[in-house]
């Protein structure tokens, strides 16, 4: 469920704690991108260390794509969670949630990497998520895709891999005035065989209305809409698991009644 109050990392407010997740030590390159044997994802982690809650955490990750072993990176994945400007303990990843092959079609394949940072006082994080292909000019893997978001509000960044926006990229992200909703972005790729943004507007979801579905999920007819992808008249787009009630209500999706009054 959605609530109405926007909150960035800090270290103020009493940490939550959660447990580690234990990252996978290689993923194979060679095979989905039919290269020569050798290539992988080596994960290594550090010691523990203590966040800014003063809980104990899991220690820096370094990420290597690499072809002999780990003793050259090609490239390093380290600096996912890097922002402009000055340098901060959420640079750095220490959680990998998720490193995988994903299929852009299927015969072009995508390795697509999800990592975090320690969490702050107040439970949030610094999520970094990239998309890479392999460079066969320059024998290495370069990104197509990067996003940085926080956890606390909501924001999703989803790889769809079927239906009409197959190998699209969107991401829900809380916008910074009122009337407080989300900036739904769609990108895909381009000419150039990069991502790159094709629709962007503001979402109709609200903060705190009480529709249980992602954000991503109750956006869905609206986004297709505006990609004329889909019409209405036309059966509804819906999420993945149960939705026994789907109904639009002005341009929203939802798969139960909407409550009489929006939770505060």
């Amino acid at each position: 469920m959605r609530w109405a109050l926007p909150i960035m990392l800090g270290t103020m407010l009493l940490a939550t704690s959660a447990p580690a997740q234990q990252a996978e030590p290689r993923l194979d390159l060679s095979g989905p991108f039919n290269l020569p044997a050798g290539w992988q994802l080596v994960t290594t982690q550090g010691a523990d260390v203590e966040d800014p809650g003063g809980n104990t955490a899991p220690g820096p990750l370094h990420l290597c794509i690499t072809r002999d072993g780990g003793k050259s990176c090609r490239p390093a994945l380290d600096a996912m969670l890097v922002a402009p400007g000055e340098k901060s303990v959420f640079d750095t990843p220490h959680y990998l949630e998720a490193a995988k092959i994903i299929h852009l079609t299927p015969d072009r394949p995508l390795l697509w990497v999800q990592v975090a940072s320690l969490h702050g006082g107040n439970g949030d994080q610094i999520v970094g998520r990239m998309a890479l292909t392999y460079d066969r000019a320059g024998q290495r893997f370069v990104p197509v895709y990067a996003k940085r978001t926080g956890r606390n509000n909501n924001q999703d960044v989803r790889f769809l891999d079927k239906g009409p926006l197959r190998g699209a990229i969107i991401s829900a992200e809380p916008t910074t005035d009122a009337p407080f909703a989300f900036w739904i972005t769609v990108n895909r790729m381009d000419s150039h065989g990069r991502y790159a943004p094709v629709l962007r507007y503001r979402s109709g979801t609200g903060y705190g209305d009480g529709n249980p579905l992602a954000v991503i999920d109750s956006e869905m007819p609206e986004t297709l809409r505006r990609l004329k992808l889909w019409q209405p008249g036309s059966p509804l787009p819906l999420p993945e698991h149960p939705c026994p009630r789907p109904r639009l209500v002005a341009q929203v999706l939802w798969c139960t009644y909407p409550p009489a009054t929006p939770p505060r």
